[in-house]
């Protein structure tokens, strides 16, 4: 079983099988979504670590599929990772206030994509790790009550 789950949302067929080719270096599971509304189920089902989140899809965009994700305490801990052609100012304004993680501009480079990919899966072991101790804790603390 790999390490983590990786769900790419995008809905152009070539750009999911581009950035799932990538990943292959990547000890991941890798499930696709090819809407915004597909993106948000899957979110829910397969529970990935990170989401590679493309801006411009149908039902739902990403920056309303980041949003919702955000807001949802069972997606919250997802790391987002908004793949767009989009660079305007105001774009990039949206996305944070959505609440994406980090960015990465099309045309995709695959060394970007992997480091990218490496720090936000490491990052989330870490705060996953973080909450379980916290929890742990906690439960101690009722324990001595």
């Amino acid at each position: 079983m790999a390490t983590h789950r990786i769900l790419i949302a995008d809905d152009n067929a070539a750009n999911r099988e581009l950035l799932e080719a990538y990943l292959a270096e990547v000890d991941c599971d890798v499930e696709n979504a090819v809407d915004g509304r597909d993106a948000l189920d899957k979110a829910r089902t397969f529970q990935p670590d990170l989401l590679l989140l493309d801006v411009m899809m149908p039902k739902l965009s990403g920056f309303e599929v980041c949003r919702q994700l955000k807001d949802d305490p069972a997606t919250s801990g997802v790391m987002v990772l908004m793949v767009t052609a989009l660079n305007e100012l105001g774009d990039i304004e949206r996305a944070v206030n959505a609440g994406t993680d980090d960015f990465l501009s099309k045309p995709i480079n695959k060394t970007a994509l992997l480091k990218k990919v490496s720090t936000m899966l490491k990052f989330k072991s870490v705060s996953d790790e973080l909450e379980r101790l916290r929890a742990y804790i906690r439960e101690m603390e009722e324990q001595t009550r």
